[in-house]
């Protein structure tokens, strides 16, 4: 059991956070706030840490193995903005005793959002067609240029079936696609929406005019969607991935792109970001954002309401609702 603290905690806070977010922490917490907003480097992070009981952190801020050993000992708790963690050595936290919690549910239908624009983006061409109207080379009208690939009543695969996954499904339900998708295990809402559960990853792929990518990034996944994978979709489809980079080979997908192999892609999140393989941008048929999946004034809100539910928890001896190290 986690024992309460009689004083106000001192939380050192990343980045900064929406404005009512960081005024609830200020009532409850002595907190060290990030008011320059940039990203801290480990041992920035690691400076302003000392003497500090928990952590608020941002999934930029990568916690190895390496930066737990450094953390100062007062350190107990650590509160991720985010729904993934990948970027939490989980095994080394539990080993130095350490909660951690992040914040699933509350981004599930912006994220969902961000797929279903990123399948009407590619499907559609809104890069190019934006780029045409933007550069004054929107000419007259043609009955054959220029042209996207229709989303309505398509065959939509979805990787992972989770929170997000099953948003994503209610929503292409609304566009009359045929829903297929893969999991660890077969989910009861998605049969009743209509979905086929494929157990085996590369016996759904030939029925996906369509690959929306929403599983979490594990040593299972990444990379799974690779010159051998992207081989088994029909010709002229197109991938969307609003999950995680590392889930996707760079050099097998931008391949298949330049090749005509895979039509087109829209991509939300990508390995190494913000310094993405710079192929992409010279790609007309690929549909780019900054990873906006959460990224709605609400969303943002309800994230960080979320974190500092998880440490008032702690603090107050109780069991956090997110906690990743029980």
């Amino acid at each position: 059991m986690i024992h309460p603290v009689a004083k106000r905690p001192l939380l050192c806070v990343a980045r900064k956070l929406p404005k009512p977010v960081e005024d609830r922490l200020a009532k409850s917490y002595e907190a060290q706030f990030n008011v320059e907003d940039r990203q801290l480097t480990g041992e920035e992070l690691l400076s302003r840490a000392t003497g500090c009981d928990a952590l608020l952190i941002t999934p930029a801020d990568k916690m190895t193995k390496a930066f737990l050993d450094k953390l100062p000992a007062s350190v107990k708790a650590i509160a991720t903005f985010s729904v993934g963690y990948d970027h939490i050595d989980l095994a080394a936290a539990k080993a130095r005793g350490l909660t951690v919690t992040n914040t699933p549910d509350v981004l599930t239908d912006a994220t969902a959002d961000i797929a279903m624009l990123l399948i009407l983006g590619a499907a559609r061409g809104a890069y190019w067609g934006e780029r045409m109207v933007r550069d004054a080379n929107w000419g007259a009208w043609s009955p054959t240029h220029p042209l996207g690939h229709d989303v309505s009543g398509r065959r939509l695969g979805i990787l992972g079936m989770g929170r997000i996954g099953r948003a994503v499904a209610r929503r292409a339900k609304g566009f009359n696609m045929e829903l297929h998708y893969h999991n660890r295990s077969a989910v009861a809402e998605a049969g009743a929406l209509g979905a086929r559960y494929h157990p085996r990853f590369e016996d759904m792929l030939p029925h996906c005019d369509f690959l929306s990518i929403n599983c979490a990034s594990t040593p299972t996944t990444r990379g799974i969607i690779n010159e051998k994978t992207l081989a088994l979709l029909p010709a002229n489809a197109i991938v969307v991935n609003s999950a995680r980079g590392e889930i996707v080979d760079d050099d097998a997908l931008i391949d298949a792109l330049k090749s005509g192999r895979v039509a087109a892609a829209g991509l939300d999140v990508f390995r190494g970001e913000p310094n993405i393989d710079p192929r992409y941008r010279t790609l007309d048929n690929v549909f780019l954002l900054p990873h906006l999946g959460s990224a709605t004034h609400n969303t943002r809100i309800a994230m960080g309401m979320r974190a500092v539910d998880n440490l008032d928890a702690f603090f107050s001896g109780a069991r956090p609702r997110d906690l990743l190290t029980g």
